[in-house]
């Protein structure tokens, strides 16, 4: 995998935000726009509700396989609009207003994710590497790209990722820290106590009793890849209200209000 390039002056971070509405992440976006000012940012986003509301109201069924939507033939043509043409246009939208200039993109463009199928899934791929150039071209620009997590597998057919391993992902990709924003602070005990710091052994123990279930599986699997990939850093963040990614940039104090994960200390 690539490296972030050399001399870099600002801070890289790869942010994955949910699909909510626009409404339900105002303030979080706002927020973004903030550190976009420090930092060079690129944003994975999801859209798993807006995904099931929009299966829904066509008579498709959802779901679900360890946090992974399984994606047929009919689902795949609603998940690639949604997720890429609605989802994906609003955000860029919203962050446009608020005075950062955004592009648009899916792991198709500029061959940016590498992905292998997931069969028993249908049509849906997991990360396995990225070709990150065209994000250095886009920050080198002044812009902010926005990634709908969609990509192409070996084959070349179009397949649905989830987005947390496309976050994961283009993470290890350039180097960069990794924020996964969510709508609980942090990994959760089985008492809903923050878990302050997780490794690898802990995780899965977790995962095993339980207490690491649905869409958080993928996030904790997700970001411990990341960590072994040399991410330096993930954090784990409840993503509501402005402060929600600057507070996740900035040291732990007090008490756990997210979970960090980071490589082991020798």
């Amino acid at each position: 995998m690539a490296s972030a390039p050399p001399g870099r002056a600002r801070p890289l971070v790869v942010l994955k935000l949910g699909g909510e509405t626009l409404a339900e992440q105002h303030e979080t976006l706002a927020g973004v726009a903030d550190v976009a000012r420090t930092h060079d940012l690129v944003i994975v986003h999801g859209g798993g509700r807006r995904l099931t509301d929009w299966l829904a109201r066509l008579g498709l069924e959802s779901r679900f396989e360890a946090g992974r939507r399984v994606t047929d033939e009919a689902s795949l043509e609603v998940a690639v609009a949604v997720l890429a043409g609605v989802v994906n246009a609003e955000l860029v939208a919203a962050l446009e207003r608020l005075g950062v200039r955004a592009v648009g993109l899916t792991g198709i463009d500029a061959g940016l994710l590498v992905t292998e199928r997931i069969v028993e899934l249908g049509r849906v791929g997991r990360v396995i590497s990225a070709r990150p150039e065209i994000i250095g071209v886009l920050h080198g620009a002044g812009l902010l790209p926005v990634v709908a997590p969609v990509a192409l597998d070996a084959d070349g057919a179009i397949c649905n990722v989830n987005a947390d391993e496309v976050a994961a992902g283009l993470a290890a990709a350039l180097t960069a820290r990794l924020v996964l924003l969510t709508d609980t602070q942090g990994v959760l005990d089985r008492e809903g106590r923050t878990i302050a710091a997780l490794d690898e052994p802990a995780a899965e123990a977790l995962i095993g009793d339980g207490v690491i279930a649905g869409g958080m599986i993928p996030k904790v699997r997700g970001a411990l890849a990341a960590i072994r990939a040399g991410v330096p850093e993930v954090v784990i963040a409840d993503g509501r209200g402005r402060s929600a990614l600057g507070d996740a940039l900035a040291p732990a104090d007090g008490p756990a209000t997210a979970t960090r994960l980071a490589p082991p200390s020798d």
